[in-house]
């Protein structure tokens, strides 16, 4: 949970910091940033995926899991989510429209992609808060820009934060022990691939964005693919 808290507290000062920088926050000085951070995303992301004992796991995982994924449409069903629920509580809204704007888009940003899931996934499974620090300070650079530009209520997305990140790193924190070292060494290269990914549409690099979200569940594939090799090896007599 700490990797949680300390995302937390980078919403909290980029909030604080884009309501004291009012007006003052060029587009380009933001922009400039951004580019800074996709590099270093991309760095994490090849860290993670060039620690795999298993190549051929990667790239099964990778196509089995987004072929899965874009079948279901992930991205489409965050996008939606995200809409309905800002066009609800824009319903609800008395006046206060740049708030419930600005708690409305930066939990979607926050919450909603692959860097929350695979950050959460890694910090719960075997304690690496490498991807939750980095969307930390991607979530910390974004909150200054959203506070600026819409108030207050950015900052209140910490509490879906909370809420969504916290659960799913706990999750992984129980079913952690239970998963064999190959298992999750696998599952922290796959998720490595994906971060990459999520690295180059930081930087706009691919002409048409990647659908991140729909390779998400390439992550949990190498649950199946390690003992469903082993159990190939043993009867072959490998």
């Amino acid at each position: 949970m700490f990797a949680v808290f300390i995302n937390m507290a980078a919403v909290l000062l980029g909030s604080a910091l884009g309501l004291l920088l009012k007006g003052r926050f060029s587009p380009r000085t933001g922009s400039a940033l951004m580019k800074c951070l996709g590099l270093c995303t991309l760095g994490i992301g090849f860290s993670s995926l060039l620690g795999t004992a298993d190549t051929l796991c990667v790239i099964l995982c990778m196509v089995l899991g987004t072929l899965l994924g874009e079948r279901i449409d992930i991205e489409k069903w965050m996008d939606g989510l995200g809409e309905a629920l800002r066009r609800k509580l824009a319903k609800r809204d008395t006046g206060e429209s740049r708030f419930v704007e600005g708690f409305v888009t930066a939990t979607m940003v926050y919450c909603v992609g692959a860097m929350s899931i695979n950050g959460s996934i890694a910090a719960g499974l075997y304690g690496d808060y490498s991807v939750i620090i980095s969307k930390s300070v991607l979530d910390g650079v974004g909150a200054i820009t959203f506070a600026a530009a819409m108030g207050i209520g950015v900052a209140f997305s910490v509490v879906p934060i909370l809420l969504y990140q916290g659960g799913i790193t706990l999750l992984a924190g129980v079913v952690g022990p239970y998963l064999p070292g190959p298992v999750i060494t696998e599952m922290s290269a796959v998720g490595g691939a994906i971060i990459v990914g999520i690295g180059l549409n930081l930087l706009d690099l691919p002409k048409e964005k990647l659908r991140v979200g729909n390779m998400l569940p390439a992550i949990f594939l190498p649950i199946l693919y390690i003992p469903l090799t082993n159990a190939l090896s043993g009867l072959l007599g490998r």
